[in-house]
C-alpha cells in the first residue's frame, strides 16, 4: 500500500532532503504566499509584488533558478499555477510539478540538485 502525504509533508521531506543532500552553492527556499487573506493584507501584499501560482521551491543553482511544484497524489495544477510557470519559464527558469514524493525527489537528482544515492 503506497502512503498518502499531505502536501506539507512533502515539501518538509524535500525540504529536508535538500538540506542533507543538496549540492553545497545551492540554494532553496520557500516563499508562503498560499491561505486565505484578509482583504486588506492581501492587496497590500499584491501592491509590493506578490504573485499568485509560484511555485512551492525555488532553488538557485550555478546561476540557473529551479522552480519545483509539488502536488500530493491526486493533487492538481491550477489555471493561475500554469499562467505563473509559464512566465517563469519565459523568464529563463526551468519549472516543473511533481507528484507524490519519489517524484519531486527524482526531478532534484535529474536537475543534479541532491548528491548522492536516494
Amino acid at each position: 500500500m503506497t502512503r498518502r502525504w499531505p502536501e506539507q509533508q512533502i515539501q518538509r521531506a524535500i525540504i529536508d532532503h535538500l538540506a542533507w543532500r543538496g549540492q553545497l552553492d545551492a540554494f532553496a527556499f520557500h516563499v508562503p504566499l498560499g491561505g486565505w487573506r484578509k482583504p486588506v493584507e492581501a492587496a497590500i501584499l499584491k501592491s509590493v509584488g506578490t504573485i499568485a501560482g509560484l511555485p512551492d521551491l525555488i532553488i538557485l543553482y550555478r546561476g540557473h533558478c529551479y522552480a519545483l511544484e509539488l502536488k500530493t497524489e491526486r493533487g492538481r495544477v491550477t489555471d493561475v499555477q500554469r499562467v505563473t510557470h509559464e512566465r517563469l519559464r519565459r523568464a529563463g527558469a526551468t519549472v516543473a510539478t511533481a507528484f507524490g514524493l519519489d517524484q519531486p525527489l527524482a526531478q532534484l537528482v535529474r536537475w543534479d540538485l541532491l548528491r548522492g544515492a536516494a
